[in-house]
């Protein structure tokens, strides 16, 4: 049986990382909340739910629906600003392909909503209807619990053991861990490789291009 692959979305395929971070920091900002930015990074990759809760909590301890849900909005429209910095990360797109060629099963599961992951398919050359793709929106609980990956494996037709799942953040790998996935971590989303491997990453790569490097190491490739 073939293994298959479950790609995190950003900082693993597409470079915006750094533009979440600023975009948090806006929307905490505006309501008057200034956290050091490397304590953001460092919970990006989470769920957006569980990410404005964490802060706020951290910050100053008051955390209501209502201002989880304006932090949520206002830092969505400032990312949107954002928009046009985004890229594909180098090799991405020719990972994607070269697994697609093989007849790898792939798909890609993010916390982000389905408005900021349709705009980042485009990046890749992709779309919503061509790709299987997961968002925060098609599980109860978002990273690091492993439901978005199970479901993308349950969708995939592959047992979550036979599954690499790739992502960029700690918060991925601790989410295969959990499920018995084999993870693989990418240092593009600004996360060191000796913190990769603590949290579970079975080997760790510098961006998509440099797995893409090692692909015969992981999967059966045509010749």
């Amino acid at each position: 049986m073939k293994s298959a692959f479950i790609f995190d979305l950003d900082g693993t395929l597409i470079d915006s990382v750094y533009q979440h971070v600023i975009a948090w920091s806006e929307a905490l900002d505006s309501e008057g909340l200034s956290p050091p930015v490397s304590r953001i990074h460092r919970k990006i990759g989470m769920s957006s739910e569980l990410f404005a809760k964490q802060l706020l909590r951290e910050v100053d301890g008051q955390v209501d629906a209502d201002r989880i849900t304006r932090v949520k909005k206002r830092q969505g429209e400032a990312f949107d600003r954002m928009n046009g910095q985004i890229k594909a990360l180098p090799g991405a797109r020719e990972l994607l392909t070269v697994l697609t060629r093989a007849d790898i099963p792939w798909a890609i599961a993010t916390s982000g909503s389905p408005e900021a992951t349709a705009s980042n398919l485009e990046k890749l050359g992709l779309n919503t209807s061509g790709t299987m793709v997961l968002t925060g929106d098609d599980v109860e609980h978002g990273k690091p619990e492993p439901d978005l990956f199970l479901k993308a494996a349950e969708r995939l037709g592959v047992p979550i053991e036979r599954t690499y799942i790739v992502g960029d953040s700690i918060w991925d790998l601790l989410g295969a861990r959990r499920c018995h996935a084999l993870g693989l971590g990418l240092k593009s989303g600004g996360v060191g490789e000796e913190e990769l491997q603590r949290a579970g990453a079975l080997r760790v790569y510098e961006d998509p291009a440099d797995l893409l490097d090692h692909l015969d190491e992981l999967a059966t490739l045509p010749k």
